[in-house]
C-alpha cells in the first residue's frame, strides 16, 4: 500500500463488501457509522448497535475512534458518550490490524469478556462484581431498550416488496 488515504479507501471498501451495513457520513471516507450485531452466545446476542467509527488522516498507523451511537450497559463502554475502552484500540494499535479485525474480533471480545477492572463505567462494573445475576438483567434491559432487534434473512426478505410480473 502506497499511501495511507488508499489503505483507507481499501479497509473501508472491505468492511462494506462483507457482512456489514456501513452509512458513511459527508461525503469521504474518514466518518462512517457501522450496524454492528451483537456477539454470539453474549447477553447482547440477537440485537444491533451503530457503531460511529472516525479515521484520522494517519490511519492505518493512528488508530480508528469508535463509539457506540445508542446506549449499551457494559463496564468498559462510557454510557453517555459511547466511547469504548480498548486496549488494542487505544494503546496496543498497529497498521497490521483494519476495520475488520474490530468488528470481527475486537469488539465481540470486548462484549463477550468485559473487563470491570478497567472501567469506563464504573456502575456497570461495580454491578457486574457484586452482583452478577442483577447486571445481566440490567444488560438485557439496555439491549431491549436501546438496540435493534436483530432480523433474520427469512424476515428480511418477507418485508420486500414482491416483483410483480408482467
Amino acid at each position: 500500500m502506497s499511501s495511507p488515504s488508499k489503505r483507507r479507501e481499501m479497509d473501508v471498501m472491505k468492511l462494506m463488501m462483507s457482512d456489514y451495513n456501513v452509512e458513511t457520513i459527508n461525503e469521504g471516507l474518514n466518518e462512517f457509522n457501522v450496524e454492528f450485531h451483537g456477539p454470539k452466545e453474549s447477553l447482547y446476542e440477537g440485537r444491533v448497535w451503530k457503531i460511529r467509527v472516525e479515521l484520522p488522516d494517519a490511519y492505518p498507523y493512528k488508530s480508528p475512534s469508535i463509539r457506540f451511537l445508542n446506549k449499551i450497559f457494559h463496564p468498559n463502554v462510557d454510557e453517555t458518550s459511547g466511547s469504548v475502552c480498548l486496549d488494542v484500540i487505544n494503546q496496543s494499535w498497529s497498521p497490521m490490524f483494519d476495520l475488520l479485525n474490530i468488528f470481527e474480533v475486537f469488539l465481540p471480545q470486548l462484549l463477550l469478556y468485559p473487563n470491570p477492572s478497567d472501567p469506563l463505567n464504573g456502575d456497570a462494573a461495580s454491578l457486574m462484581m457484586k452482583d452478577r445475576k442483577q447486571y445481566d438483567q440490567k444488560v438485557k434491559e439496555f439491549c431491549e431498550r436501546f438496540a435493534k432487534k436483530e432480523i433474520s434473512l427469512k424476515q428480511q426478505l418477507m418485508r420486500r416488496p414482491m416483483m410483480m410480473k408482467m
